[in-house]
């Protein structure tokens, strides 16, 4: 009888353990495909490539790639914009894109080599019809000499040729004096390609740019909702406290409503709250009454203390917004149907040596949830430890993650 007890209460348990990611990719330090080692030891001789300057911050997948961003955050970056074979090995090396020619640019370079020269990525997105798109800021070595090689620009390439489609830079009147450029989510449906909406939010401006690819032509939005919020710009990760004043950053799109178009939602950096408007007035912003527009951005709630929010990605299957948690080390979730409150945002999983800064996260076409941790802080105010794992990427299914919390229908 008591070991039918034992049985049932360790079945209980087995019921009610919450998924856990697996873990794909691992890396100690950072290094790439070179075409020789002749041009590896060249880069690093020339302080082309410094490893330790290296971290990865975005990723996104197409089939058997795993896009992986590596900002120009410090001098040394060898390419900002590279993939991984998702059945290579974890530690494998990244493979630049387009090519390591098109990355390999000085931090000094005063113009971009060629139209497909990329300098520093720290999003991109993968749209039904077979492309990605870059939000390139143009800006090398940020902490450092802070060399504007060219203007932020938006770059298409067509995934299935590797060819560039479209580079469009933005207008000076898009742009703010603290303006970065550093996410893109795209807004199209795979029967109309040619009409595509890009929105990029401006964390340092405070505002969100639209693009028009049937139009070629972009705009600014301005409301308070893109500002940080004064009392969420302190954080404490990996023992570090630092404090950020990044505004509007994090951007998802929803399934189109009713009328055609989607919901988006959005919130900054250094806020707790999340907000939506609807992507019909970002398409005709430049044609409305801005005064009788702004109550048109909605307040949806707040998740609570210490919820602030690197990225975000709204799964369309499940109604689920997923959304990193840099000061609890995890990853939350909202399901749409629900009201905002933080009893419906809860923590799916979270652990610091695994999951210290979870800077970015996607859904795939298949629903799957890949997680990107960096120990960002670390980075930038003190030094990572090259003899242990600093930069992971996990993944689980959306189902299975979401499955008994507040999050599932």
């Amino acid at each position: 009888m008591r070991a039918i007890s034992i049985a049932l209460v360790f079945a209980a348990l087995s019921a009610c353990q919450a998924a856990t990611p697996e873990l794909r990719f691992e890396w100690k330090v950072v290094d790439y495909i070179w075409e020789s080692p002749a041009q590896r030891e060249k880069a690093i001789t020339e302080k082309q490539f410094l490893p330790a300057n290296n971290l990865p911050l975005g990723l996104g997948r197409w089939k058997n790639k795993l896009f992986v961003t590596v900002p120009r955050w410090k001098s040394g970056v060898a390419s900002s914009l590279n993939y991984v074979d998702l059945d290579g090995p974890s530690d494998q090396p990244l493979k630049a894109y387009p090519s390591l020619k098109d990355n390999l640019v000085p931090d000094t370079a005063t113009e971009l080599p060629s139209n497909s020269s990329i300098i520093s990525v720290f999003r991109v997105y993968i749209d039904p019809c077979d492309r990605l798109w870059v939000m390139d800021s143009g800006l090398a070595d940020i902490y450092g000499i802070g060399n504007q090689v060219a203007g932020p620009s938006l770059v298409i390439f067509d995934l299935k040729t590797d060819q560039l489609l479209h580079r469009y830079f933005f207008k000076v009147k898009d742009m703010k004096e603290d303006s970065f450029f550093a996410n893109v989510v795209v807004d199209v449906d795979k029967d109309s390609c040619d009409n595509a909406f890009a929105y990029v939010p401006d964390l340092g401006g405070y505002g969100v740019v639209v693009y028009s690819l049937k139009q070629n032509n972009s705009w600014r939005v301005a409301h308070h909702y893109f500002h940080f919020e004064p009392l969420a710009g302190s954080y404490r990760v990996g023992g570090i406290e630092f404090h950020w004043t990044d505004g509007v950053f994090g951007l998802a799109l929803s399934e189109p409503r009713e009328n055609g178009y989607r919901t988006m939602f959005f919130h900054a950096f250094s806020s707790t709250k999340e907000f939506c408007v609807s992507t019909e007035l970002l398409r005709n912003y430049t044609h409305i009454d801005k005064s009788e527009a702004f109550n048109d951005f909605k307040l949806l709630g707040d998740r609570g203390e210490r919820t602030q929010a690197s990225a975000s990605f709204y799964d369309e299957k499940n109604h689920v917004l997923f959304y990193t948690q840099v000061n609890r080390d995890g990853v939350g979730c909202w399901n749409s149907n629900k009201p905002y409150t933080p009893e419906n945002n809860p923590l799916l999983f979270s652990d610091p040596e695994l999951f210290e800064f979870p800077n970015d996260l996607k859904v795939d076409d298949e629903g799957t949830l890949w997680v990107l941790s960096d120990k960002l802080p670390r980075f930038l105010y003190k030094t990572l430890d090259p003899n242990q794992g600093n930069y992971r990427i996990f993944s689980i299914s959306t189902s299975e993650v979401i499955k008994g919390t507040a999050c599932e229908a």
